[in-house]
């Protein structure tokens, strides 16, 4: 495995020096490839991050440092600059150990690394549809292994192999990470999808049919998966998406809302079932209400101001956790009553539960890992990064030019993300961290271009 990964590192470093771009692309294509793992003198490594490092040394070398060209005053650049001083700090609560300084660099810094890339490599008006295409043929590899899956029943980790309901997770080792994976991006190729048939070019109808196929199979993918929180992010963006596009969109958006919610209160099994979905009142829901009250209790003590900082969230909630809950799946009545009063119910309705990684709720997630003062910044990033896609996408409408379905679907993207993250985490692993920065540099790009052609005229 490792003569592999050399040859792979050298062969990128070879095309980083021919063309970074490309190698950018290769990069974006595989984001997933944080799943490699390995380990040169004892410092764990991925191939994503090696990718990122090979490409950030090029760029690097080859183009900042021989011109000591200062780097432009991006958007979002002091954000930029407290995460990482914030992030660092946390991994700092923890004693700056290996692991806290492994999420540090993998959650952070790299991350960080491919926003400095994408925004200095691909500054062409145009540029965007390289990278939108570098992410249709990731989406296209995760969605195609699940459908695999779900047609085979192959290549699932044992935990899922018999799961009831059957849930596929691709190239991942959990259903929902497919979901946290494809939102995203099934809104930012539903934005690409209207700007294409609003261009109408000769060599439209190839990128429709692709953009299209992309969408289906990555939603196919989020089905077969089970992931509800991503069909609701996707529900959510699709709506900001058509609310703002334009009058017949929004005509028809919220037709199609009040046909739902008229066919949810009129048809009783629908309504209770949104109802235990949206008051969280399944099995999943009563878990994340436990895990959300433990972590509120945690952070009510001496860690409300710093957080339980990088790699610190299950061993500072343990004091704080509870075993397990009585989950009352049969819908008895009076069930405390009778749980109290019988050991034999209280064994059938007990459901243990683990101490997870994260809170699973966006905001928890960066209060526990960063402290309040790095969730008030990530919070801040994610509003600045949605009133600029509102700003830029009220000029573009203004001028009426199709890039506004760009940036409307990076905003769909984002909010997404944000519904998701109420109920799990879209942020803290190495594919989603990356993900989330390239939205950031990809939403500057379009804002950098619009201010660019402003001035020229």
């Amino acid at each position: 495995m490792i003569i592999g990964l050399i040859i792979f590192s050298v062969l990128f470093l070879a095309l980083a020096l021919w063309r970074l771009d490309w190698a950018l692309l290769v990069l974006i294509a595989a984001l997933p490839a944080y799943l490699i793992r390995f380990t040169i003198f004892n410092l764990p490594l991925t191939l994503l991050e090696v990718m990122i490092l090979i490409s950030f040394a090029v760029w690097f070398f080859k183009n900042f440092l021989p011109g000591l060209k200062k780097l432009p005053p991006y958007p979002f650049s002091w954000e930029i600059i407290l995460a990482l001083i914030i992030s660092f700090a946390a991994a700092g609560i923890n004693n700056f150990s290996l692991a806290a300084l492994g999420l540090w660099k993998a959650y952070f810094f790299e991350p960080v690394l491919l926003f400095i890339l994408l925004l200095n490599t691909f500054k062409n008006k145009k540029d965007w549809r390289k990278i939108f295409s570098a992410f249709l043929v990731s989406a296209a590899g995760i969605a195609l292994f699940a459908i695999y899956q779900r047609i085979t029943g192959q290549f699932l980790p044992p935990a899922w192999a018999h799961s009831d309901p059957f849930r596929v997770t691709s190239f991942f080792s959990y259903p929902n990470a497919v979901g946290l994976y494809l939102a995203p991006l099934t809104m930012i190729f539903s934005g690409w999808l209207f700007y294409e048939i609003k261009e109408k070019t000769a060599q439209n109808l190839g990128r429709i049919i692709l953009i299209i196929s992309g969408i289906v199979v990555s939603f196919l993918a989020i089905w077969f998966a089970h992931s509800e929180g991503a069909m609701v992010g996707i529900m959510a963006g699709l709506v900001i998406f058509g609310i703002l596009a334009n009058k017949r969109l929004r005509i028809i958006t919220l037709i199609i809302i009040a046909l739902a919610v008229a066919a949810t209160f009129s048809y009783p099994p629908l309504k209770s079932l949104i109802l235990e979905k949206a008051t969280l009142s399944d099995l999943s829901g009563k878990i994340k209400q436990q895990q959300w009250q433990e972590t509120m209790k945690m952070l009510s003590g001496q860690k409300f101001f710093t957080g339980a900082g990088l790699d610190g969230y299950q061993a500072a909630v343990a004091p704080y956790h509870q075993a397990g809950i009585f989950f009352n799946r049969d819908h008895l009545a009076n069930f405390d009553s009778l749980a109290y009063g019988s050991a034999a119910l209280r064994a059938k309705y007990w459901q243990p539960v683990e101490i997870y990684l994260y809170p699973h709720n966006i905001f928890l997630n960066f209060w526990s890992e960063l402290g309040l003062a790095g969730m008030l910044l990530f919070v801040w990033i994610m509003l600045k990064y949605l009133s600029t896609a509102l700003i830029l996408n009220i000029n573009y409408n203004r001028e009426r030019r199709s890039e506004k379905y760009l940036v409307l679907g990076l905003m769909a993207a984002m909010v997404a993300i944000i519904v998701h993250g109420l109920v799990d985490v879209p942020y803290f692993k190495n594919d989603l961290a990356a993900m989330f920065w390239a939205l950031i540099a990809l939403l500057s790009i379009l804002n950098l271009n619009c201010r660019n052609e402003r001035e020229l005229k």
